[in-house]
């Protein structure tokens, strides 16, 4: 990773971090390497799950798991109070969403919180851009599905989720969702 993106990642997470209460559990999906828990830092109980990872990593109050979710996610670690997903749902496949979103409702609590932070579909050429200069590296660039964060609100049309926050930032070039998964 270059500066910028560090920057740009740095950002979101502390962004992020705002939504997250001391003592919640924490599944951060597309973790990269567990900048999330370092900003929370002993607040929090976690796990972080990224394809990228060479290897798993256990830390005081985290893990860190080489791996896809759900699919790699151990059963036995479900009940979290927040589930996050920062810019992550791009990279999904648009007939895989649906599902992928079931998987992380299913662990989530009962007046657990979803965030997700989705791009514009303007940046990618803006991204472009910026690795073409070779100002970032473009983390999986190649692998944005130009997803409509407009859309994000379709998948929860059956599911028991509430829409708290929706905010722009980033100069409006990113989105940040916040559901809460209903007390039934």
């Amino acid at each position: 990773m270059k500066g910028l993106d560090r920057y740009l990642q740095k950002w979101r997470n502390k962004l992020v971090c705002r939504y997250i209460d001391n003592n919640d559990y924490v599944l951060d999906i597309g973790s990269v390497n567990g900048v999330l828990f370092e900003l929370l830092g002993d607040s929090i109980k976690g796990v972080g799950i990224d394809p990228t990872l060479p290897k798993s990593i256990q830390r005081k109050n985290y893990i860190l798991i080489s791996g896809k979710f759900p699919k790699d996610l151990p059963q036995h670690l479900n009940c979290f109070d927040v589930i996050t997903l920062l810019a992550v749902i791009e990279h999904i496949p648009a007939p895989e969403i649906k599902d992928f979103l079931e998987a992380c409702i299913k662990r989530l609590n009962p007046g657990g919180k979803l965030i997700i932070t989705v791009p514009s579909k303007h940046v990618d050429n803006i991204l472009q851009l910026l690795r073409f200069l070779r100002m970032i590296e473009g983390m999986s660039l190649e692998e944005h599905h130009h997803f409509e964060p407009g859309h994000l609100s379709d998948y929860f049309s059956t599911q028991p989720m509430i829409l708290k926050v929706h905010k722009k930032f980033q100069m409006g070039l990113n989105n940040l969702f916040v559901y809460l998964k209903e007390r039934r």
